[in-house]
């Protein structure tokens, strides 16, 4: 079993996390069962974050600083531990995704990261066969937080029609994340917009693609292919995106009759409430 002082602190935002879990348990004069009983969990799970052999999650953190009188250390280190599990390729977008002031995404098959439930994210996540899907959802909770701030960024999401109807995860998940959209409509830094079918061929059959503004660096664009993903601030690409997002938003429908939109997809479509093994049938 690795000792942890074994472990480089440097090494990752997890070793950290670990080594700096021992040191103050150590300085607290608390065994691992010990602190396991305050903060209602075992001990062995205070032994694997000390090692890094478990990811630990935000409320497990929060009840550390509680419990540890930490001022809010673990709480966030968590935000770094939870973003360092994201693929490799995604850890730059989402580090300015965290600091952009205005994100402008178009999404052609599937409900944008930000506005999905834990639900749906794991349904789109298991698709992946990866080994860590309670991490990586974990991670795509935490990209959420922005909505959070004092301060969250403007959101504007142009969203094909067709992800309303793809089924991700069954009935009743596809049902309360249709719910969850339109909490949306009570949000002022977020606006959702769907770019019905009957809009035919339009700017992005392409695909899907973000674009994020800053207080002081230039824009950027994302976008995915099949494996990873490309982040470029060209001045020529950045151009070309505004324009295409441009012409999705005239062709798509208004905010009030996108809301109209996903309600009525959301009574007709996933109106019945299955039971928890029961999946949507195309």
């Amino acid at each position: 079993m690795v000792n942890i002082r074994d472990l480089d602190p440097s090494a990752s935002p997890l070793d950290y996390y670990g080594s700096e879990l021992r040191r103050l348990r150590d300085e607290a004069g608390l065994l691992q069962g010990q602190l396991g009983s305050i903060i209602f969990c075992t001990g062995s799970l205070i032994g694997q974050v000390e090692t890094a052999k478990k990811v630990p999650t935000r409320d497990f953190s929060e009840r550390l600083d509680a419990a540890l009188g930490t001022g809010g250390t673990f709480s966030r280190l968590v935000g770094l531990v939870l973003r360092s599990q994201l693929p490799h390729w995604f850890q730059p977008f989402a580090e300015m995704e965290a600091k952009a002031t205005y994100i402008s995404s178009y999404q052609a098959q599937l409900v944008y990261g930000l506005l999905q439930t834990e639900a749906y994210a794991r349904a789109v996540l298991a698709t992946g066969l990866p080994d860590n899907l309670d991490e990586l959802v974990a991670a795509r909770m935490e990209r959420q937080r922005i909505l959070c701030r004092k301060h969250p960024p403007m959101i504007w999401v142009v969203l094909d029609e067709a992800a309303l109807y793809r089924p991700i995860g069954g009935l009743e998940v596809m049902r309360n994340q249709l719910v969850h959209l339109l909490s949306f409509r009570e949000e002022r830094w977020v606006r959702i917009q769907v770019l019905p079918f009957s809009a035919g061929e339009h700017a992005s059959l392409i695909g899907s693609f973000t674009t994020m503004r800053f207080d002081d660096d230039p824009d950027l664009v994302y976008s995915e292919d099949l494996i990873s993903g490309h982040m470029t601030a060209n001045p020529e690409t950045v151009k070309e995106a505004a324009l295409r997002y441009a012409h999705l938003q005239a062709a798509a429908l208004s905010v009030e009759d996108s809301a109209a939109l996903i309600i009525r997809v959301m009574e007709e479509r996933y109106g019945h409430q299955p039971g928890p093994d029961q999946r949507a049938m195309a």
